[in-house]
């Protein structure tokens, strides 16, 4: 079980193709605080360094989502990735 379940849960329920996340929200979700590290865009990239496993990434990609920091520094895009026919 990892931290991150709920998050994928969320993700799994979303209706939506893209939907925009304040770290106040993820961290409502999880239910409890982000690391440090949440700050950095690198933490959030769903697709980077496939090999090296991270909770937070694997989430995502459980719940067929792509993560994206953006610039502001305190909202993560998740955008639903293409199924492939």
């Amino acid at each position: 079980m990892s931290d991150y379940d709920a998050l994928r849960d969320h993700l799994m329920r979303a209706r939506q193709t893209e939907l925009v996340l304040s770290f106040d929200q993820i961290e409502e979700i999880i239910g409890a605080a982000l690391p440090r590290a949440a700050q950095r865009a690198s933490w959030w990239e769903t697709l980077r360094s496939p090999q090296e496993r991270m909770p937070q990434r694997e989430a995502c990609l459980a719940a067929g989502f792509i993560a994206t920091r953006l610039p502001d520094g305190k909202h993560v895009r998740f955008t639903r990735m293409k199924r492939r026919p």
